[in-house]
């Protein structure tokens, strides 16, 4: 039981260690180079919700910060 106690701490205070470096950094949380993008076919999300209002949210979004870039 003491064995299984120090495990739980030691990944505990890991995910606690992670999560305030990611906070900490003021770093977006990114996935990984799979996912929806990897499948054959498709082109991301989109694809998948056929454009709904989120994802044209998103893009309005992404061409704000852009332009804020630009300047």
């Amino acid at each position: 039981m003491n064995l299984f106690l120090i495990s739980f701490a030691v990944f505990l205070l890991v995910m606690v260690g992670m999560a305030i470096g990611v906070i900490v950094n003021n770093r977006a949380i990114k996935g990984s180079c799979g996912g929806l993008n990897d499948i054959d076919g498709l082109k991301g999300a989109c694809d998948i919700c056929e454009g709904k209002k989120v994802c044209r949210r998103r893009r309005a979004m992404q061409r704000k910060a852009l332009s804020q870039q630009a300047s």
